[in-house]
């Protein structure tokens, strides 16, 4: 039966799609009216249950104008990530754990017609020639698509979905991810305009914190914002410019990266730049930037620890710029005044696991100074790991504070 209805359906679309050839107007809605009376006109319209109509109504429509079979998951508010192995292997992520979703693409033609879609609403390109690229959907929801040759699965899609309402630091008190009273003190370093890197693993909530603390940013400064695809959701700075890097393409459109925008933004006359995320040669232009009088910048990376951070930083600053690693450090060590760890547990939630200081230069190694460590008390009945945010130092450079009049 499953078989007919998908014939049926098929056979539908088909009708709806060389009709709208021959219409002038193909707007949502028109192209909705169009499905309905398809559907009316059938022979088999009273023989299918009203539920299946509109089903099969809504799925046509998806099919057309939207992302097809995605959409629904799109649409789905649980669920955080799609993973696109081919046309028949989808998996999903809900609640923290990964399941194979029971639906497929008809073809793999129709993976490639959604995959094109998705690039070009926000001007990039994918193809053979250049088979990787990172894109977004229009509700923010981040993008990576690899296509063969290069992936020998078949076209690979990886959506992250972030929240249409952005999580405060309020929700983040609610699950447990972080204390009232970090909050707090992170409040205070956020409005005194400490430089505040957040890192941590895939997956550990990097995009979500930065959101969350950037609402602790007065909103009477500009601020400019600086990603590879924009998915910040800066909430009440009318001053507010959102830059975006865009990839080389035929048409002779120039690479135009990173580093560019952040030399770029120091020209903009900014009170704060943040940098999404920092993964390459640009940390060079980052770190200059704090080192030259724009206090109160904030950017996330990728770390196994808030030390492990500054490492990263490091190799990443070598990647490109040709400098002793002494001159490296000084310039970490003055420029960045706290890391912030975030992690993802083995019971799937996220937390905050450290956040440590970081202070001089001392025989060519940084010291840093741990503010507080989470420290794992036990598990209860369901599992779910029970701990705290433990304060174990107290914060060394306090001029920024006391410039800014804050106790």
């Amino acid at each position: 039966m499953a078989t007919d209805y998908e014939d049926y359906k098929r056979r539908i679309k088909q009708e709806v799609l060389d009709r709208i050839d021959m219409m002038d107007q193909q707007d949502d809605a028109a192209i909705k009216e169009l499905i309905n009376d398809s559907l009316e006109k059938s022979e088999n319209f009273h023989v299918i249950p009203l539920s299946k109509r509109i089903q099969f109504s809504k799925e046509i429509f998806y099919s057309i104008r939207r992302l097809d079979i995605l959409e629904e998951l799109t649409e789905d508010p649980k669920v955080t990530e799609i993973m696109i192995n081919g046309k028949d292997n989808i998996f999903i992520e809900r609640d923290g754990r990964i399941y194979k979703w029971n639906k497929a693409f008809e073809s793999d033609s129709k993976l490639e017609d959604v995959i094109q879609q998705i690039v070009a609403k926000c001007n990039r390109t994918v193809n053979e020639s250049s088979p990787i690229v990172d894109a977004r959907l229009a509700n923010g929801s981040r993008v990576n698509i690899v296509l063969p040759p290069i992936s020998l699965s078949g076209p690979i899609v990886t959506i992250r979905k972030f929240p249409d309402k952005p999580i405060d630091m309020d929700k983040l008190i609610s699950f447990g991810a972080i204390s009232k009273e970090v909050v707090l003190f992170l409040e205070k370093l956020v409005k005194a305009k400490y430089n505040i890197i957040i890192s941590g693993g895939t997956g550990s909530g990097k995009t979500t914190f930065l959101n969350a603390l950037s609402n602790y940013i007065p909103k009477d400064e500009r601020l400019i914002t600086i990603e590879d695809s924009a998915e910040l959701q800066i909430q009440g700075v009318a001053n507010l410019v959102r830059l975006e890097t865009r990839n080389a393409n035929v048409e002779g459109c120039k690479e135009i990266t990173i580093r560019d925008l952040i030399k770029s933004s120091l020209r903009m006359r900014p009170d704060r730049i943040i940098v999404g995320e920092v993964r390459g040669s640009e940390a060079i232009d980052m770190v200059q930037a704090l080192n030259t009088g724009h206090d109160g910048s904030l950017s996330t990376g990728h770390a196994n620890s808030a030390k492990d951070m500054l490492a990263r930083l490091e190799t990443m600053i070598l990647m490109g710029m040709d400098l002793p690693l002494s001159a490296i450090r000084g310039q970490l060590a003055s420029g960045i005044d706290i890391i912030v760890h975030l992690g993802r547990l083995r019971d799937k939630s996220r937390k905050v696991l450290c956040i440590e200081e970081v202070l001089e230069l001392k025989d060519n190694n940084i010291e840093t100074n741990v503010l507080y460590q989470f420290e794992e008390e036990g598990e209860n009945d369901e599992g779910k790991i029970i701990g705290t945010l433990q304060k174990k130092e107290e914060l060394v450079h306090k001029e920024k504070l006391k410039a800014a009049g804050i106790a």
